[in-house]
């Protein structure tokens, strides 16, 4: 990964937001977009940041970037 910011064409916040309910958004989010846009995730440890990521690739989306914020993770995905 280079350190060339990735511009987010929108930006979802699902921080407390429980697993499933926080993929479903995501997904949800990707479908009104189009192929190449970049959508960012904002999303909190432990089961959304193992279990959304991996979600997202068996979609067949690509994960751009994870960036560990202060509590919190960045996540940018381009949709496929």
């Amino acid at each position: 990964m280079s350190d060339i910011n990735i511009k987010a064409n929108a930006s979802l916040d699902l921080r407390g937001v429980m697993c499933p309910i926080n993929f479903v958004k995501t997904k949800l989010k990707l479908e009104m977009m189009d192929a190449g846009e970049v959508l960012e995730v904002i999303l909190d440890g432990g089961e959304p940041i193992q279990n959304v990521p991996k979600s997202i690739k068996e979609e067949g989306h690509k994960i751009l970037e994870v960036k560990r914020e202060d509590g919190y993770f960045r996540l940018k995905v381009q949709k496929s």
